[in-house]
């Protein structure tokens, strides 16, 4: 093989690892607004759940996005909704809702604007 060949062949597969690796960050961008929906569907303000929704998309796995999405329920607060996410017993899953929960309700995090 020549070398003309051998760069070509690593430039294609620099270019597949790239595309794996952009599409491994679009489902947590696209979970983005159905994480959005279950947080407002369990109860949370549009507006705290939009807030939330960016941060925890951003840090937690799709496996656990998805329990999030099943606590379906009830009007109610941010302190009911950490106390039924912490009844899931997943220390990560807890400690991101805490943390998003308490910075989109101080204000000290906003959603982006898109």
């Amino acid at each position: 093989m020549d070398t003309g060949q051998g760069s070509v062949r690593v430039a294609a597969i620099l270019a597949v690892w790239l595309a794996v690796a952009a599409a491994g960050c679009a489902p947590a961008k696209l979970a983005e607004g159905r994480v959005q929906s279950a947080l407002v569907g369990a109860g949370l303000s549009d507006s705290n759940a939009s807030c939330m929704a960016e941060r925890m998309t951003d840090r937690l796995s799709i496996g656990q996005l998805k329990r999030l999405q099943a606590l379906q329920g009830p009007k109610r607060g941010l302190m009911d909704y950490v106390a039924t996410v912490k009844r899931l017993g997943d220390s990560e899953l807890l400690g991101v809702t805490t943390s998003a929960a308490a910075l989109c309700a101080t204000g000290f995090a906003r959603e982006k604007k898109r």
